[in-house]
């Protein structure tokens, strides 16, 4: 039996590093002592015990158990595991992991199960699933992240499992071991099994001719997932069609929503691209909506043209820079002057004037616009000046 397998928990109790969750006053404990456990979804970084923490929970309900991966769980699939315990007096769980890659379809059709409670559902994820999931799903359910395991804790099951397979090993390897699988029981375990099929005790160079480098060199999947984004609304905010559509790869290939890619791209179009093209929104909008109607693989085809659409607009964010300074100002609310109030006599209609009209609108001087005059934006400050200049002549 492979070390990750002999030795993966069997029990909440012998979870490691999750106390506020499986420990003596952790809330999953306590629900499952008292049977009031709902639909729960874990997310953390990979190896931290998330499959484990579902099988345990199976376990101590003595609950029937179906494991499934959101990227194969077939909709019928569902609907079977559910009618086998129709007229029972069991309730199954059925555990779907990777479920930040659950489509629209499989979740509307989870969604009445969850409602009558036929089935426990359980997810995991090593992204927290809130963006993936629907807003119906999530107010029937609970999320719960799980923690990296310590270094310490690592250590302690690392010394046990060396005890009981007799396997020796120097202390700098058994460092490179523990800081090299960044937190990943699983991963150590695989490691060390590596390891010991060819030597006993193990060495330094033995485990870095295996493993060259540390795990996700220091950083664990959350960084990642925000370092692509982040990089991708970098490079077309710099204009950059190519890099723009190559960490939009990384990302898809990644794993990430198109949810959530589209919803980045649509705070783009407003913040860095706003009035200098005021159909960047328009088009995100769009996207936003079809991708959300079609998932992937087809989604990747308006988000590409999207990315090249926002990466080839003319830039400003001003009406983000405005926005922010106005909402400095209005923390200290000075009121509604007299002449602008509902049913005040005293308003200045300003199509009775030719389209605008000289009044003040607030009680004190204020200004937190500023055109760049770039692209659609140059063209709208250009029509607020000529209008202002007519209506004085």
């Amino acid at each position: 039996m492979k070390l990750a397998q002999k030795y993966r928990p069997q029990t909440l109790a012998d979870m490691v590093s999750q106390e506020h969750l499986v420990g003596q006053n952790g809330i999953i404990s306590k629900m499952v002592e008292a049977n009031a456990l709902t639909h729960s979804f874990f997310y953390g970084p990979a190896g931290v015990g998330k499959t484990t923490l579902a099988r345990a929970i199976a376990k101590e309900l003595d609950s029937p158990f179906y494991e499934k991966n959101a990227t194969t769980l077939k909709v019928s699939e569902i609907r079977q595991i559910v009618a086998q315990y129709k007229n029972t007096l069991f309730t199954p769980i059925l555990f779907i992991d990777e479920v930040h890659r659950m489509s629209k379809t499989q979740q509307e059709v989870l969604l009445p199960f969850m409602e009558d409670l036929n089935c426990i559902v359980l997810g995991a994820s090593t992204q927290n699933p809130y963006y993936s999931l629907t807003s119906a799903i999530r107010s029937r359910s609970h999320s719960y992240q799980l923690n990296a395991i310590s270094t310490q804790a690592m250590q302690s099951f690392l010394e046990k499992v060396l005890e009981n397979e007799k396997i020796a090993i120097d202390d700098e390897a058994k460092e490179y071991l523990i800081h090299s699988s960044s937190g990943d029981i699983r991963a150590m375990l695989h490691l060390l099994e590596s390891a010991n099929t060819i030597e006993n005790p193990i060495t330094l160079d033995t485990l870095k001719s295996i493993r060259q480098e540390p795990l996700r060199a220091g950083t664990n999947e959350e960084d990642s997932h925000y370092d692509v984004i982040s990089a991708m609304i970098k490079s077309i905010r710099g204009s950059d069609i190519d890099a723009g559509l190559y960490y939009l790869a990384l990302a898809i290939n990644a794993g990430e929503s198109s949810d959530f890619i589209a919803r980045r791209l649509a705070i783009l179009a407003s913040e860095d691209i706003g009035n200098a093209n005021p159909n960047a929104l328009n088009l995100a909008a769009s996207t936003l909506s079809i991708v959300s109607q079609i998932g992937f693989p087809e989604a990747r085809i308006p988000l590409a043209q999207l990315v090249i659409y926002l990466a080839s607009s003319p830039k400003s964010n001003a009406a983000y820079l405005a926005i922010n300074e106005a909402l400095k100002v209005a923390i200290d609310d000075k009121g509604v002057p007299e002449h602008i109030k509902t049913h005040s006599k005293a308003y200045k209609y300003p199509h009775d004037f030719g389209g605008w009209v000289e009044q003040k609108y607030v009680s004190d001087e204020v200004k937190f616009y500023e055109s760049r005059n770039i692209g659609f934006e140059k063209t709208l400050q250009e029509w607020l000046e000529k209008i202002k200049v007519k209506s004085t002549l």
